[in-house]
């Protein structure tokens, strides 16, 4: 196994089949971004969403996809031009993936495209214990989905952040109070079918307790981007604090607690949610 490969494993201390899968993933989510760093995509784009928290601030649950945002709007953005790049960076630490840009059945400024290996193969690459590889069936493939938004709502800042493994290298993201306006704006205006998402609940937990400040005009430009605000009007704190309590109002707790726990490594963080918990986390929030 590469060297460098070997340091990053032993950050997660595996000891069952989910922590490696789970450790699988982050690392080539950090070797992605490698390589998006080294076609220049940061140039165009910024890192946001719940993997930008995991990887950047050392968020305590895991995620799935990576989420990034275009600097300013540009229709004819073409995300298929990074796939080689995707490619070849995870094959030169060992690894294989095929990256495949996913057709848009309706018009959307979101464009999306996967990163697929094979399960069983690369957690074999990372030297997984033999009776822990055999839990993992034949065939199973990781997905990563890559995700850029071409038609930013205005209002936000970004800065450089680091990363050290698997080499040091740097991505652009959003500055931290414009990454929660994004979050607060899942929150209240997210449409999962009949569901909520659990992991934009504890998200919010998250940022009240270690970055309350909340950039309100960028929340503001997101509403009114997504129909939940008319153009000029007013978006008070008075406002947000008020949506946001009748949308814990009307949340089924149980439901988002299901959703978000395969991503928490300890559930029992989730033991004391309570519509009144939430209500209360919603208070120490800073509006900027």
């Amino acid at each position: 196994m590469n060297d460098v490969i070997t340091r990053m494993i032993e950050r997660y201390e595996c000891q069952n089949v989910e922590d490696y899968v789970r450790a699988l993933r982050e690392i080539l989510q950090e070797i992605a971004l490698l390589g998006l760093w080294r076609s220049k995509f940061f140039e165009k784009a910024a890192f946001y969403g719940g993997t930008a928290l995991r990887i950047l601030y050392g968020m305590d649950r895991f995620s799935e996809d990576l989420d990034f945002s275009l600097l300013k709007p540009m229709p004819n953005f073409d995300i298929s031009r990074y796939m080689n790049a995707l490619e070849r960076e995870i094959r030169s630490f060992g690894f294989e993936a095929t990256a495949t840009v996913r057709a848009k059945k309706t018009e959307s400024p979101i464009h999306s495209a996967f990163l697929k290996a094979d399960t069983l193969k690369h957690v074999l690459v990372i030297e997984t214990a033999e009776e822990v590889a055999r839990q993992i069936p034949r065939g199973q493939a990781m997905k990563i989905k890559i995700e850029v938004d071409t038609d930013p709502p205005p209002g936000f800042v970004t800065e450089n952040k680091f990363i050290l493994h698997p080499i040091p290298f740097s991505v652009r993201t959003f500055v931290l109070p414009d990454l929660f306006a994004g979050k607060m704006h899942a929150v209240l205006c997210r449409r999962w079918k009949s569901r909520v998402k659990g992991r934009d609940w504890y998200d919010l937990v998250w940022y009240a307790a270690n970055y309350p400040q909340l950039h309100l005009d960028h929340l503001k430009q997101r509403m009114i981007q997504s129909g939940n605000l008319e153009e000029g009007e007013d978006l008070t704190g008075e406002k947000v604090f008020e949506l946001t309590s009748k949308t814990i109002e009307r949340l089924d707790v149980n439901q988002v607690k299901r959703e978000v726990e395969p991503f928490v490594k300890n559930p029992e963080v989730l033991e004391v949610w309570s519509k009144e918990f939430f209500q209360d986390v919603v208070k120490r929030i800073e509006l900027v």
